[in-house]
């Protein structure tokens, strides 16, 4: 297993969030850090992001040592990460490939460059066997409004359509006394539906659900199985979360 993102010093998102969520599933996590930031379960008080030389480096280290059987993306930071990356993926042929658009903080700290969002949907997305987008990176990546159900289904077939071999836009951040994930996976939608939590922290959800995904692929598990437990997974996570 492989996680391509970045670092969180509060350690609930990010690298630190996927290596848990790997390890919860019984899997061995390696990972290629993008950014380091300072972050807590508060804000994102600042990023940087590292030389792509050095990202790719690690990509590489790993590959031909401890070929991993899955691989995800999170925080890239920037175009030439997202470039460097893809490059990387072609050619040491890694796959299936999730990929988690991290694009804004909870916070509103921007975690991905305005001018890396067309680098990632031209580069990245065609490579991805699932593109885990909130309801706001779908927007973005989509060029459509979700405004329920539906529009979320549209909006995960735009992004197929783009390339992804399969879109899950997750409903967390749309109103609604229900939680609402949506699979489309090129020929099936599939519709999770849940009662929503009472939980007003839930920072690293995204990292945890696009990772649980990851590790269920990695497992041998189909498409669909490793989304449901992947979601699962993510709820039980947070009922659980403390402070």
């Amino acid at each position: 297993m492989l996680s391509i993102a970045g670092s969180d010093s509060g350690g609930r998102a990010g690298i630190q969030a996927d290596l848990r969520t790997f390890e919860a599933f019984g899997v061995f996590g390696t990972t290629a850090i993008t950014a380091v930031t300072a972050q807590n379960t508060l804000a994102v008080e600042a990023a940087v992001a590292l030389d792509p030389a050095i990202v790719m480096a690690q990509i590489r280290a790993v590959a031909v040592n401890r070929r991993p059987a899955a691989v995800k993306t999170g925080m890239l930071s920037s175009a030439t990460i997202v470039t460097a990356v893809a490059s990387a993926m072609r050619d040491l042929a890694l796959s299936p490939l999730v990929v988690d658009p991290v694009m804004v903080s909870t916070s509103g700290h921007r975690l991905l460059d305005e001018d890396a969002v067309e680098v990632l949907r031209e580069e990245i997305l065609p490579l991805a066997a699932l593109v885990t987008p909130n309801i706001q990176e779908a927007e973005r990546l989509s060029g459509i409004e979700i405004r329920d159900e539906e529009t979320a289904l549209e909006a995960a077939r735009l992004l197929v359509s783009t390339g992804a071999s399969a879109a899950l836009v997750t409903g967390g951040h749309l109103a609604g006394p229900d939680v609402v994930d949506v699979l489309w996976d090129g020929e099936t939608a599939t519709v999770w539906r849940a009662d929503r939590l009472d939980r007003e922290d839930t920072h690293g959800t995204g990292c945890t659900l696009s990772a649980a995904v990851t590790a269920g692929l990695a497992l041998g598990g189909r498409l669909t199985s490793a989304v449901d437990n992947a979601i699962a997974h993510t709820r039980h996570t947070i009922e659980r979360a403390a402070g």
